[in-house]
């Protein structure tokens, strides 16, 4: 069975996440006990009593700390995908299982892009707000009438009508005001520390196109299909310029669910905290069965779960 593993992004963490695997499997346990950070990653994942976790410098290491422990587990019980991608962050976690860093340098490189995606939202005067029930036209077209405030952009494609705008604080709400007017179900800003996916993220790419001479990069094992592109790496652009090119741009995740369907899946599996890629799977490819792993529970519960598709599959 052709698996697709799908990472969660920054938002879905929570104090507590990953405890129970700790515990229970070595393998997850060997990848946050190595984990090269400059403090206390197992503190901040399991009980956060300094409440950082939701400060992008820390969620960033601990998310992918989080998803490279829970691959591991995952294949040791020899469940490997086929095909990978992430939402954002996720991203580096979907790269880290095709092969092309391991778990530490996957951990170390989501420390340096979260203090520089920090760094680069300093002193703006930003918003992010999701735009439900809207279509990528008309909000297109209220984000290009209200650029006249400022900058705003879609900044996140996420299914069908759910859409994320980001950009200069007035620009946004302009454009969420004319979102309304051309539609839109509901308009929810979104509790963030920047305008991420967005121009004014390229600092951050520039201190991460410089830091990424330090990385070794190998080639992916597996099919990865990537953020800023909404699908695969057809034309071999180094994957160095597309991580660059990520911090700054849309994310275009309704089109990397269809990316992995059309790469013919047989499921996809989604790598938490959270269910959040799981919905979106739902509202995108409802023909595809997604399942969300999070928990020891989970875990323990994902081969039975395979097992029935495989078996349906076989009927």
């Amino acid at each position: 069975m052709k698996l697709g593993f799908l990472y969660a992004g920054q938002g879905s963490q929570h104090p507590g996440m990953g405890a129970d695997l700790y515990e229970a499997y070595p393998a997850f346990r060997a990848v946050l006990d190595s984990a090269e950070v400059d403090f206390d990653l197992k503190e901040i994942c399991f009980t956060d009593s300094r409440n950082l976790l939701n400060q992008t410098q820390y969620t960033q290491p601990c998310m992918v700390a989080f998803a490279a422990g829970l691959t591991a587990v995952l294949r040791e019980q020899n469940i490997i995908p086929s095909a990978a991608a992430g939402l954002s962050l996720g991203e580096y976690s979907a790269l880290h299982a095709a092969g092309v860093f391991d778990a530490q340098t996957a951990i170390r490189t989501a420390a340096f892009r979260g203090h520089a995606m920090e760094r680069a939202a300093q002193g703006i005067e930003s918003a992010m707000i999701a735009i439900l029930g809207l279509d990528r036209a008309s909000l297109e077209a209220a984000c290009a009438e209200a650029s006249e405030s400022g900058i705003v952009v879609i900044a996140n494609y996420n299914c069908p009508g759910q859409l994320v705008i980001g950009g200069e604080r007035e620009a946004v709400e302009r454009a969420a005001v004319l979102a309304k007017e051309k539609g839109a179900k509901r308009c929810r800003p979104l509790k963030v520390s920047g305008p991420f996916h967005t121009p004014l993220m390229a600092s951050a790419g520039k201190e991460l196109e410089q830091y990424f001479q330090t990385v070794s990069f190998c080639k992916p094992s597996i099919p990865v299909i990537f953020n800023c592109l909404g699908g695969c790496n057809t034309d071999g652009i180094a994957v160095q310029e597309l991580l660059v090119r990520q911090v700054q741009s849309s994310v275009y995740m309704e089109d990397s669910i269809r990316a992995m369907r059309d790469l013919g899946v047989d499921a996809v599996i989604e790598i938490g905290p959270g269910k959040t890629l799981s919905g979106f799977v739902r509202k995108t490819v409802p023909e595809l069965p997604v399942c969300a792993v999070e928990t020891v529970p989970d875990a323990e519960g994902l081969r039975d779960w395979l097992a029935a598709l495989e078996k349906e599959k076989n009927v």
